[in-house]
């Protein structure tokens, strides 16, 4: 077990902590979910990643119900849901089993590649989507590689879009799977993350300020949402994994570096 390193409730961090839930919220509402390393980097600022990783295993649950309010069993893919979760689970059981020993940069530096040559495809293709069957294999892969990033990174997102993207759903399918997609996942992994990192004090009470950040933040994502088209809405997807994928990159070859 780790315990968080204590963190200091002056005004500068709580108000970059709630800039930063209030980012992850915007874009649950938005996308539904998978991009919330993007709000990571605001976090690092005040605390170290695995204090980040403490406070927002709790705040994820919350958010992704609070989302759930828009994105409704009419907006979900079910079909998709069931390939995809079963994976996903058995990918956050192998993460925290291997937590400890699994190498995170590696990890980070593998998906921020695979994530940039699928965009480079995409773009090979003039940016268009092509659309492509369901397929049970890739689904499977999708949902373990997921489970495995969402655990040790906190970013399953790039997996996932993977998988659904070139399946060319409605934009409102999209964001509503994957959004119980991550629903499902981070109540999963909230007690494994919990059991590995032990959070202070001042971790909790920031937890319990960053709440007020949620509902405003996940309906302005939404809000976003119905104000896009379906082309506009898979370009900033794809956008929106270059920079993750550049995040995770970074990550990686910082860590082999620091």
């Amino acid at each position: 077990m780790m315990e968080t390193s204590a963190v200091q409730l002056t005004a500068v961090t709580i108000l970059v902590a709630f800039a930063g839930v209030s980012l992850i919220c915007f874009m649950k509402g938005a996308f539904g979910g998978g991009f919330s390393i993007v709000g990571i980097p605001l976090l690092s600022f005040v605390m170290d990643p695995v204090t980040a990783g403490g406070l927002l295993a709790p705040l994820f649950i919350a958010m992704d119900l609070f989302a759930l309010l828009y994105w409704k069993p009419s907006t979900w893919s079910k079909p998709d849901l069931l390939l995809l979760l079963p994976g996903l689970l058995a990918g956050i059981a192998a993460g925290y089993l291997l937590f400890r020993f699994l190498d995170h940069r590696a990890i980070a530096i593998v998906m921020a590649v695979v994530t940039l040559v699928f965009v480079g495809l995409w773009f090979a293709q003039g940016g268009d989507v092509a659309i492509q069957p369901r397929s049970r294999p890739k689904a499977v892969a999708a949902g373990l590689s997921s489970g495995i990033t969402t655990m040790v990174a906190h970013s399953g997102g790039p997996p996932l879009a993977m998988y659904l993207l070139p399946l060319g759903l409605a934009k409102e399918t999209y964001a509503g799977t994957t959004s119980l997609f991550f629903t499902v996942g981070n109540a999963t992994k909230a007690v494994p993350w919990l059991l590995l990192v032990r959070p202070t004090g001042n971790v909790w009470a920031l937890m319990a300020i960053c709440l007020a950040a949620i509902p405003a933040g996940v309906w302005l994502g939404w809000r976003l949402q119905g104000r896009l088209d379906q082309r506009q809405m898979y370009r900033i997807v794809y956008a929106l994994l270059i920079v993750t994928a550049l995040k995770l990159l970074w990550d990686g070859v910082s860590g082999y570096l620091a």
